[in-house]
């Protein structure tokens, strides 16, 4: 139940990405983790399959970042795919074109200075979105979707604090550490334990990225205390 919030302007696109996992889960923090196949792509590694959460080729000036969604998917686990390397694959400049897909929902926000867009995938059907100019924000469910209660509690805020300037990441790193004072458990929280959602996640990380034309950069911040802002 990860959540991202994204500015999307003519020629670039800066954003706050907060990363829900299991803490039991082993992971890497930015680092260059796949020179052999993915040269120069620097990323957040999930050690068990091997994929990324976050990836971004600095040369290439692309990002891609992975959220899990709710699917309908008919499959046994065993036939089912990792979608790990989804980020990875995007910024290669490779990404589904049609379903069926052998795994499980995902909302993969694919980043370039010229356009974003939003690939999903329920299991059923492909859909993209695109990222149209302004603030946006994006979880386990559409783009904006106001029906998703952190959306609805704080997308009017980070809008309205819309960066313009260098300072933008220390203002939503600010807001960011407003909702935190929300539980973690509550369904408005982006800083969150989905324990009592019946999800075994907690937020881990957060990190904050700028794709231009000029250069692509990623600050990542890991959280003391998974889902708590400490």
């Amino acid at each position: 139940m990860c959540t991202v919030v994204i500015d999307v302007e003519c020629d670039r696109a800066r954003l706050l990405a907060v990363r829900d996992e299991d803490p039991q889960r082993e992971w890497d923090d930015l680092g260059p983790w796949w020179p052999a196949d993915h040269p120069g792509v620097i990323g957040i590694r999930d050690r068990r399959a091997g994929g990324a959460w976050l990836a971004y080729d600095p040369q290439a000036r692309r990002l891609a970042v992975l959220l899990n969604r709710a699917d309908v998917l008919d499959l046994p686990e065993s036939a089912v795919r990792s979608r790990g390397s989804l980020a990875l694959d995007s910024v290669a400049g490779r990404t589904p074109t049609s379903g069926p897909l052998p795994m499980h929902g995902f909302n993969l926000l694919e980043v370039t200075p010229a356009a974003s867009r939003v690939l999903s995938w329920d299991g059923r059907d492909l859909r993209e979105t695109r990222v149209t100019e302004g603030v946006h924000m994006i979880a386990h469910d559409d783009l904006d979707d106001p029906d998703t209660a952190r959306i609805r509690r704080w997308l009017p805020e980070f809008a309205s604090s819309r960066p313009a300037d260098a300072g933008w990441a220390a203002r939503w790193i600010d807001l960011l550490a407003e909702s935190a004072t929300l539980p973690p458990e509550d369904d408005r929280a982006i800083i969150r334990d989905n324990n009592t959602h019946g999800y075994p996640t907690m937020s881990l990380l957060f990190c904050t990225a700028e794709v231009s034309s000029e250069h692509a950069e990623v600050v990542s911040h890991v959280l003391a205390d998974p889902g708590q802002w400490g």
